[in-house]
């Protein structure tokens, strides 16, 4: 018995010896871990304001990556529908470029596509002060955010860093277009999903999405040449074959012509 237990001892060690050198397979699950698969992004169509190509097409993909997916769910509120008419029967792919589009637009109305836009405010709704900074009524970036946004929102801006920059400075965290975008992102999930409240919404964190504000007739109209999928019928001074990247494309030829 003794020398059976010995040999099986030395069986054992022989195997594992073995395995370590590859020449023959563990019986324990080989099976490879599935890292997560990113979505599958794409350029989303022009804004009227884009015809100079100030949004950069690689905010597409920040914005479309970041999507959470509850925000292509049935869980979007369905005033969505004023926009995009067919966003509910529309693939993964197509809603995150929808929402790219809307935060290309948003950030028209508010910013002009320009990331390091900052602004001051003097309406007592707006002018409160920012818990972080002691300032009142400053926003910033392409969709105006303040630094209270990152106590709020849980987003990436750090203000004793940015105070030793100057103002417009574009190192800045709260201008960094990633940061900005994703901050808007969270804004709006907790709006539209947390509180199921309407995208549209006079209480809203954005005077633009609050219809019967004159921003909001900005962001109307820069909301007319959303995504082919979406069923849009519109007249829009942008042709629906246009995305933010034919626009850089055509830019960038005009220039080297020159």
């Amino acid at each position: 018995m003794m020398e059976w237990l010995r040999f099986a001892s030395c069986l054992a060690l022989l195997l594992l010896a073995l395995e370590s050198l590859g020449l023959v397979t563990s019986c324990r699950s080989n099976k490879p871990v599935q890292a997560s698969q990113e979505p599958e992004v794409k350029p989303a169509p022009a804004t009227p304001i884009d015809a100079n190509n100030t949004w950069n097409p690689d905010w597409d993909a920040i914005v479309e990556k970041a999507i959470p997916p509850e925000m292509l769910s049935r869980e979007v509120p369905r005033d969505v529908q004023r926009f995009c008419p067919r966003f509910y029967d529309m693939s993964e792919t197509d809603k995150r470029a929808f929402w790219a589009y809307f935060f290309q637009a948003l950030a028209g109305a508010e910013a002009g596509l320009n990331p390091t836009t900052r602004a001051h405010h003097t309406e007592p709704e707006v002018s409160v002060p920012d818990s972080v900074t002691g300032m009142s009524g400053r926003t910033e970036g392409l969709l105006q955010l303040t630094y209270a946004d990152a106590e709020r929102y849980g987003c990436d801006f750090d203000w004793q860093s940015d105070r030793k920059l100057k103002p417009n400075d574009p190192n800045k965290t709260i201008l960094q277009p990633k940061n900005n975008l994703e901050c808007g992102i969270k804004i709006l999930d907790k709006q539209i999903i947390g509180q199921r409240r309407p995208l549209l919404y006079r209480a809203g964190y954005w005077s633009t999405l609050q219809p019967g504000r004159p921003s909001y007739r900005v962001f109307a109209k820069e909301m007319t040449n959303p995504p082919l999928a979406c069923g849009l019928r519109t007249k829009s001074t942008v042709s629906q074959g246009e995305s933010t990247k034919t626009v850089r494309d055509q830019v960038a030829r005009r220039n080297d012509a020159h």
